[in-house]
C-alpha cells in the first residue's frame, strides 16, 4: 500500500501550484511596486537635470533662479509618477565652487503605491532626492 501511495502522482500539480503561487505573486508585486518607485526616482532625477540645464539661459543669478523656479513649478507635474505639489527644491551656486550652479530636487513619495501593498520586502526611503550641478555659462 505504501509503494502504491508513493507512486500516485495525481494532485502533484495542484500541490506545486499551491507552494509556488505565493512566491510568484510576491515577486510579481515586488517588481511592480519597485518599478513604480524607480520610475518616480528617475523622474525626480530628470527634473533636477532639466532644471539645471534651463539655468544656462540666465545671464545672472536672479535670471537663473527665476528660470529654474518657473521650469520646476510649471513642468514637474508632467513627469511620470510625480505630483507637482509634492516637489520641493533648492537652487543656487554650488557652495564649494561659485562657477557651478546646483539644483536639488526632493519629492515626497508617501503616496506611491509601494507602501500600500503590504509586501514583506525592504522599503526604500519615502523621500526621493537628487542634485544636479552644471557649469554656469560665460564664466
Amino acid at each position: 500500500m505504501m509503494a502504491r501511495w508513493r507512486a500516485d502522482v495525481e494532485g502533484v500539480a495542484a500541490v506545486e501550484f499551491a507552494i509556488l503561487t505565493p512566491v510568484f505573486l510576491l515577486m510579481l508585486m515586488g517588481m511592480l511596486a519597485y518599478g513604480i518607485y524607480f520610475g518616480a526616482a528617475h523622474s525626480v532625477q530628470q527634473i533636477a537635470a532639466d532644471a539645471a540645464r534651463t539655468s544656462i539661459a540666465g545671464l545672472n543669478a536672479g535670471e537663473r533662479n527665476s528660470l529654474v523656479k518657473a521650469f520646476i513649478d510649471n513642468n514637474a507635474r508632467d513627469y511620470v509618477f510625480i505630483d507637482g505639489h509634492k516637489v520641493s527644491y533648492w537652487i543656487g551656486d554650488k557652495p564649494s565652487d561659485a562657477s557651478q550652479y546646483m539644483v536639488t530636487v526632493r519629492y515626497d513619495a508617501t503616496d506611491l503605491p509601494i507602501w500600500n501593498l503590504g509586501i514583506p520586502l525592504p522599503s526604500p526611503g519615502k523621500v526621493i532626492g537628487f542634485t544636479s550641478v552644471i557649469r554656469k555659462g560665460g564664466i
